[in-house]
Formats: structure tokens, sequence, C-alpha cells
């Protein structure tokens, strides 16, 4: 499907410091990661946090820590290591570097670190907010470390966000294959100072049937190639032979034999441009293809496959940093396998087939790792007959997701909806999820959606594992609107901890068969059973024994269950109001009413001037005790003290308003952080909280950059 369009309506960590229930999932990895919040530090650890558009929400595992100048996070190496790649973010805008220190030495090079890949905006999609905030940089350290020994990375005056650090041990580059045309004695330039295009070209055109060597350098290449075919690409390991350029192959067709290896592809993709073929493949391979041992980073998608990819494999890579897909089948792929594969920080869907004019047919993604997709899904099958989703570790899924759909959306047409059997079989999903504000509610870890139309093949999900998933581990829905059914489809076998609402997600006709799902640390409710549209008929939750742990049902399809209702709240200091939909009766310009709870205190909302009274609300989503406001303004000394007249309203229903606090003056001053407290009467339950401004000494209109609410006084 066109990138644009994969998360248009519906909408890509962990390695050996997994736990151990998550080790049959996932790829074998040549590095292993250690996450900066477990590491020792001078900075300030970050979130956790579950909000789109927040810096922690993209983290993995939500949490980070941040370095101003002159602050460190200090690494004990997990193994043997010459080489190490951190993921990281800067201040939009800035570029700097982080200094390197080895057991308390600081060593000649530098890692650089940047903005220019990241904050994307895609206001064509509907509930995007700018996102891709995370990149990744890496450096071979120049000598070898132990399993104990300590890396630090400190900030030389830029402020740098460090999420995550992979630890690798690089062999030594590879040697030129025997027979094999190298790229140097076609004219390419090692030095990437000139354009080694035609080189290329004419290495492939001198190699049919063997083998273009890529020898240890970096090459720019100004424009794709196209015609490859029965030929090999290799280099000298994805360390060391680097090619350099946003469009690699661009090509309709093929007779296929292609085999791509062991180098890296880092482009220059800085925004999504989806009429761009910005890919490092972009069309067909042909039959019989294969891409294995690659480092592919900063490009729109790392492989936009259509036309004949038959029996194409695909393993052994890194795909990085993409401003949409990592990986899309759309249409024809036949015999297509997708393994080991580790995918970070994708902008849509890491892990993707669509069957746009034809199935995607007998094709799999299997023991892939998945960790940061930021705007959709982790892995989607979009239609398509007899696939394989098997042994995949997905973690935070982060906006417009869940860590692995099953889905009848075709976006195009001519579609082929989903047929034959569908195999989802021992996947991890760790945080994975998401709030979905074009729908006002969540996605679940794991979704079955006949978005477009039935489900009528069989779907078969077993040995699933959903740990710490912010909503509902299996949800059903049809995300159109239609209520098309959801049917023929069991769910066996599957350990479900902590999951924030619910259990099972229902919300269209059709049934499904559970049968040893056991859970633990349920939020609200086993079962949430409101097939939507109301009427449109039931969903059917057959009980195949062996399930424990979420027998109870959400009694009120009037409300949706927020995290931690029904059990002992997880977060009982949370901010219910952030993220929540908010309206206001006038905003001025871009000052909008969601800048109010957007978790930025240096956005906000302002409502029309010289309009007094204005009001802004928000909808909590359920009933809540709510004990504490508080409400700010940007905390900027350029915003001169000021005082607001405001009255405290409550709605259970949205309709009939009753005053909880009357109309009080509330200082704000950017002395004191520009931040006001309202204390609520004890036992105040509402869900929609509204703020009414009747008079402001700075300005003609009422604002607020975060209005926050918690159950604790």
């Amino acid at each position: 499907m066109p990138a644009a369009m994969i998360v248009a309506l519906s909408a890509g960590l962990l390695t050996a410091t997994a736990p151990a229930a998550h080790a049959a999932s996932g790829a074998t990895l040549p590095f292993t990661s250690v996450e900066a919040e477990s590491a020792t530090t001078t900075g300030t650890r970050i979130g956790p946090d579950y909000t789109q558009g927040t810096l922690a929400s993209e983290a993995s595992g939500r949490q980070a820590v941040r370095l101003t100048s002159g602050q460190r996070v200090e690494f004990t190496v997990p193994r043997a290591a010459n080489a190490v790649n951190i993921s990281y973010s800067v201040p939009d805008g800035q570029s700097g570097t982080l200094d390197v220190y080895v057991n308390g030495q600081k060593i000649a090079k530098t890692l650089a670190v940047t903005s220019k890949y990241s904050y994307i905006d895609t206001g064509w999609i509907p509930g995007a907010r700018t996102h891709h905030f995370f990149d990744d940089a890496r450096l071979l350290l120049g000598q070898g470390v132990q399993a104990g020994d300590k890396i630090a990375f400190q900030s030389t005056g830029t402020q740098v966000t460090v999420d995550v650090a992979d630890f690798e041990q690089v062999d030594a580059a590879a040697t030129q294959p025997a027979g094999s045309v190298s790229v140097t004695s076609k004219g390419a330039d090692p030095s990437g100072n000139a354009d080694s295009t035609q080189a290329f070209r004419d290495a492939i055109s001198a190699a049919q049937g063997g083998v273009v060597w890529i020898p240890p350098g970096d090459y720019r290449l100004t424009s794709s190639l196209s015609g490859v075919q029965n030929v090999t690409l290799q280099g000298a390991g994805s360390w060391y032979s680097v090619v350099h350029t946003s469009r690699f192959i661009d090509q309709s067709s093929s007779s296929g034999g292609v085999h791509i290896k062991n180098f890296a592809v880092i482009g220059e993709v800085t925004e999504r441009v989806d009429s761009n073929p910005d890919n490092f493949v972009n069309g067909s391979l042909g039959p019989n293809s294969s891409v294995s041992g690659m480092w592919i980073q900063h490009l729109k998608v790392g492989l936009w496959l259509m036309g004949n990819n038959d029996n194409l494999v695909v393993e052994n890579n890194r795909i990085l940093d993409t401003t949409a897909d990592g990986l899309n089948l759309n249409g024809n792929a036949r015999g297509v396998r997708v393994r080991n594969n580790f995918l970070r920080n994708q902008g849509d869907d890491s892990l993707a087939m669509w069957s746009l004019y034809a199935p995607d047919t007998d094709s799999s993604f299997e023991n892939n790792t998945i960790s940061q997709p930021n705007l959709a899904n982790g892995i989607a099958i979009y239609g398509g007959t007899d696939i394989a989703v098997k042994n995949n570790l997905v973690a935070d899924t982060n906006a417009l997701g869940s860590g692995i759909a099953i889905s009848n959306q075709k976006f195009l047409d001519p579609f082929s909806p989903l047929a034959g059997t569908i195999t989802v079989d021992g996947n991890t999903l760790v945080r994975t999820g998401a709030m979905n504000p074009n729908w006002n509610h969540p996605m679940g870890a794991l979704r079955v959606d006949s978005y477009d139309s039935a489900v009528n093949a069989t779907v078969n999900i077993t040995n699933t594992t959903v740990t710490d998933s912010p909503y509902s581990a299996f949800e059903f829905v049809s995300g159109g609107g239609h209520g098309y059914p959801t049917s023929n489809v069991t769910v066996s076998g599957a350990t479900v901890k902590n999951t924030g609402t619910v259990v099972v997600q229902a919300e269209t006709q059709g049934s499904a068969k559970f049968s040893n799902v056991q859970a633990t640390g349920v939020g609200a409710a086993g079962i949430y059973n409101c097939p939507y549209p109301s009427g449109s008929g039931s969903f059917t939750l057959d009980d195949g024994g062996g399930n424990s742990g979420w027998s109870s049902t959400w009694a009120d399809c009037s409300t949706w269950p927020q995290p931690g209702q029904g059990n002992p709240d997880p977060d009982p200091n949370r901010n219910l109001a952030k993220g929540r939909p908010a309206t206001a009766t006038g905003s001025q310009d871009v000052y909008t009413p969601g800048k109010a709870v957007d978790g930025d205190a240096n956005s906000y909302w302002e409502s029309t001037n010289n309009a007094f009274p204005q009001s802004w609300t928000v909808d909590l989503g359920s009933p809540q005790d709510v004990r504490r406001l508080v409400l700010k303004l940007p905390p900027s000394s350029a915003w001169g003290a000021r005082t607001q007249t405001i009255t405290v309203l409550g709605s259970t229903d949205g309709s009939t308003y009753s005053t909880v606090v009357g109309s009080t003056g509330y200082r704000f001053d950017p002395a004191t952080g520009n931040t006001a407290t309202v204390s609520l009467p004890a036992g105040t339950s509402l869900r929609h909280l509204r703020l009414t401004v009747s008079a402001n000494t700075g300005w003609p209109a009422g604002q607020f950059s975060e209005v926050e609410a918690y159950p604790t006084s």
C-alpha cells in the first residue's frame, strides 16, 4: 500500500537482555542492548510515558536518560565488544557530539549526534503528531572491551537523550572473493568524494552471473540502480563497506537471482514524501533473490516490494530510522521469507504485507525483533492467503497501531482479503498497543480487524505472550465502522501479564474461541464486549477451557475503561487528562485545545480573543475521582505574571454540568513556574472536566499550556 495510507486510519530492543520468557521469540542478534535507564548517570531519567508525541513514549521501555552539557551516562558492558550503536535524541534543529570514555579514559573518537533525521510531520495522516524523535549513531571503538568494563557517553554542549546502547563484537573486514569484479576497478571512489554511480553500474554489467565486490570504504551514489539481475552485490561487512544514497535499487521488474549482502546503505532522507522512491529497494528483485547482512538506515522505506519477488529471502539485516515502513510486500509475494531481522524506529509499519492487485501467498515473517515503530504497527498483514507470523518480538508501539495487526483494511482496490489460514504463533508483544485519536479509543496489542470486509479466513493465534500492554491484549474490531464480523478465530496458549485495561476488547460482531489463555495483573476487567455500531450484532467468546484470570466483564459500554480501573491503580499519581480528547468554545490560530493535554508545557491553548467567557473541556474517558488540578502556562519568562478567573465544572454525561469550584482568580507567575493548583472537594467524580475562563489580566483570552488532573490531593 502507499506508505501514506498505511496508518491513515489504522494507524515498528530487546536482545539478550530480554526476560527469559522472551527467549523463544525474536531474532538472534550479533549485539546485546542495554537500556540507558538501567545504567549509571548524572543526567535525568525520563518516563515512563505512553502519550503520543512525547519523547519518553517513543523510547525503548518508554524510558530514557536526558543529558545536559557535562552530564554522562555510563554503561556496564554486557559482552566482549569493539563497537557500539546508540539510540538517542537531540532537540529539533540541533547537532553535536558525545565524548566517549572507556573505563574512565576519554578516547580520541567522539560520537556525532544530530536532529537532522528526526522530527517528522505527516499532517496528511489523520491522528499523526510530530514523531520520529530518536535516531541511531554507531562507532567502532578502535579497541576491545570485555564484559564488566565501563563505557560512558558525556554531553559536550548539546542536550542529548540516550535511550539504549547496542554493544557488538565486529569481525574483521572480509576479503574480496576470487573472480569478483570490484567497483573500484571500474572507478568507484572509496573516499566518498566522487560520484560512484556509473562505476557501480559498470561493475554490475561486467559481473553478470557473478559477484560485484564493494571493498571497505564510503561510496556516494547520486541516482538509483536499475536493470539489476543475475548478480551478487557483496561487501566486506556492514561496518566497513558503506554506500551513501537515498535510492539504491529502483526497478519495476527483474529476471531475479539478485543477492545483496554484507554492506550498509545509509541515506539522507529527512522527511517523508510518499511519491518519492527514497528506498533501499523500490520495486522488484525478481524471483529467487535474497537480502542478508545489511545495515539499512535513513531511508523512507527499507524494502518497498512490488512485482515478482517469488521465494525472496530477507534475513539477518538491520533496518533503522526509516521515515515510513521497514519492509512492505505489496502484492504478488509468493513464498517470501522475512526472518531474523532487527528493526528500530520506523515511521510506519515495521513489517507489512499488503495484498494489492493480487494476494500475498504462502509468505511469512519469522523470528524478527522490532522496537519502537512510532506511527503504526510492528507487524501488519493486510489481506493475503496462507500467511504466517511466527516467533517475533515486538516492543513499544507508540501511535495508531498494534504490535501485530491482522486486517482487511484495503486502502486501495483491487485488494485480496484474508483467506486460507493465517497463522500467528509464538509471538511476544511487550508494551504494544496505543491510543488511536481518530477512534478516541485504544488499539490492542494484537488486533484482528474486519476494516473493509468480514474476516472469513481461519485465523489461528497460538502461544502468544503479551506483557505490559498499556491497554488490551486482544482486540477484535471493524475499524472502518461498518461492523463487519471477525469469525473463525482461535486464541490458544496465551500468557497475558499486566494489561492496562482488559484482556479481550471486542468491538464488532463475530466470534473467537479461547483456550488456555492465562492472565495476571488485569487493569480493569477481563472483557470489554461492546460492538460498534451499536446494534450491529454481538461478539461471542467461546470458552475452550484452561482460561484463568479474566472472567469479569466491563459493564458500561458508554465509557471506556481506563488503565488501572477495577484493580489497584498501577500508577495512582498519573495525570488523568494527559492525551485525552479536548475541545473548546473557541481557539486562536494554531493554539488548539489539544495543546493543553499534549504533555508539552511550551505549547498552549488560547481561546478566541476578546470574547469572554470561554470554556475548555477534556473527556477523561470514564468517570474519575479527581482531587487536584494543576494548571500551567509556558514556563518562559516572556510570559508575564497574570491572573485568570476560572470556574471548574464537571459532568458524567457530557451534557449536564455542575459547578465543582466556583469562580476564582488564580495567579500565574513565571517566578514560581507559571503554575496554579486547584484543590477539588473530596468525592468529586467526573468524566468531563470543564474550565470556564471569564477574565485574564495578561491577555484577552483563556490560556493553558497544560491542564493536569490527579486522583490524589
